[in-house]
């Protein structure tokens, strides 16, 4: 296991049985100090179970970007209930970091196994990671991102792309 699926990991199971925070390692390995953005993704027999996630960072270290979305993976994504202490030994865990989003002009510059998706207009914004399983095609990327968004299917959005390093 990654040692960034290890914390994460740890994150969960400590919130879960003992509804504290984990502390970052001390000291602080280098791996772990560059800020970036991530998600944590829980699953559960191959289902989807909790996905939280940032795509710029929002705390100083890598180290506390995983502890903080494990967590909220965990118990705060409001499609699922929180994952209980029985839960624990079925559920899999994947961390993904991410690049910084860059602009692009249009659907050409898009590849859904590459590429992750950002699409905004206004306030409204969603994203969706790069290769996941039954989306294959720019479209469809698109169409799930701008659901996501709440973005009418005609609505004009900006796009921005960004690629994953994914831990498991």
């Amino acid at each position: 296991m990654h040692p960034y699926v290890e914390l994460a990991s740890e994150a969960i199971r400590e919130k879960v049985l003992t509804n504290t925070q984990t502390s970052p390692p001390s000291p602080l390995p280098a791996e772990f100090e560059k800020p970036a953005g991530i998600f944590v993704s829980i699953k559960e027999e191959g289902e989807l179970r909790g996905c939280i996630g940032t795509i710029l960072p929002t705390r100083p270290t890598l180290a506390e970007e995983i502890i903080a979305n494990a967590i909220a993976a965990a118990t705060r994504d409001p499609r699922f209930d929180p994952v209980r202490e029985d839960e624990l030994e079925r559920i899999n865990i994947s961390v993904d970091v991410l690049s910084a989003p860059e602009p692009i002009n249009g659907m050409e510059d898009l590849d859904p196994v590459k590429y992750g998706l950002i699409v905004s207009s206004g306030l409204k914004r969603g994203l969706l990671l790069p290769n996941l399983e039954g989306i294959d095609r720019p479209e469809h990327q698109l169409q799930i991102c701008k659901r996501k968004a709440g973005i009418h299917p005609n609505e004009a959005v900006t796009l921005q792309r960004f690629t994953v390093t994914r831990y498991r």
